[in-house]
């Protein structure tokens, strides 16, 4: 008899191990209850809890901030540009028992999330041109589409916290062709300055060579000047000392012509009257 009654403990126990009625709900995580497929209880509270085995169901879901990052996407602006647009977004489950309604999980939640955040970017950043996206005003454009987001996902029990740009790019081939722009415009910016170099370079030349002209020719003529008035003072010298002893200025012009005529293996034949030979003579 007592084994039959330990035999049955142990049945008892194993069934209750492997029909395990009891779960956990932790402090980042919310369930929902369902029973025969349809929802009985929404748990939000951390703690222990129990379900009957096999007709009951738990859900299991996060309570924290969660995060959505999308694959890159083309878009198309007000001013028909193309964009590759990497966007991200923060949500998190304020409803479960909605969540688990409508798209099951949170998969399926990612999936709508792409779906609905891609369609209002597409929508929002039609309204705008390639400067406005890329400028300031980029901030105002996130928060509407937060907020309309926020506003579509409301029936699915999912708050979207932000809605972000992480990053916008132009497509391979039209940053091929904007960088093509930009090299020839800045190319043609560099002729340009070349160009203006060179002109202000033969300005600087022409203007130099004026004034060099200008000064070599003011200095001919202080050179004239200086040359006039050295001759005249030369002149004036000599005649005065022509007035004050003619006899001694005519010995030393002599002097001079004899010192520059009678040189080294020098030939002068003259008569012997000759004027030039006047201070030559013996005097007795």
């Amino acid at each position: 008899m007592k084994n039959i009654f330990l035999a049955i403990i142990g049945i008892l126990l194993l069934l209750l191990i492997f029909m395990n009625p009891f779960f956990i709900v932790y402090q980042t995580q919310q369930v929902v209850l369902t029973q025969l497929g349809k929802p009985v209880k929404t748990i939000y509270e951390p703690g222990l809890y129990t379900k009957i085995p096999f007709l009951q169901e738990t859900h299991y879901f996060d309570k924290r901030l969660l995060d959505y990052d999308a694959a890159p996407a083309e878009i198309l602006t007000k001013d028909k540009k193309n964009l590759l647009v990497d966007n991200y977004a923060r949500w998190r489950i304020k409803d479960p028992l909605k969540l688990l309604i409508t798209v099951k999980d949170e998969t399926g939640a990612q999936a709508r999330l792409d779906d609905i955040i891609y369609s209002e970017l597409r929508i929002e950043l039609g309204r705008h041109t390639l400067h406005e996206v890329l400028s300031e005003a980029r901030g105002e454009i996130m928060n509407t589409v937060t907020q309309r987001t926020n506003e579509k996902f409301d029936d699915y029990g999912i708050e979207v916290k932000d809605v972000r740009i992480k990053r916008a790019d132009l497509p391979q081939e039209n940053a091929k062709a904007i960088y093509g722009r930009m090299q020839a415009e800045r190319d043609r910016i560099a002729r340009q300055y070349r160009s203006e170099g060179q002109e202000e370079a033969m300005k600087i030349r022409a203007e130099t060579d004026r004034e060099k002209v200008i000064l070599l020719a003011e200095a001919y003529r202080e050179e004239q000047k200086i040359k006039g008035e050295g001759d005249a003072l030369a002149i004036k010298i000599y005649a005065d000392a022509l007035q004050s002893d003619p006899e001694f200025y005519a010995f030393i012009r002599s002097l001079e012509a004899y010192k520059k005529s009678l040189k080294d293996k020098t030939t002068i034949i003259l008569s012997p009257e000759s004027e030039f030979l006047k201070y030559l003579k013996s005097t007795k």
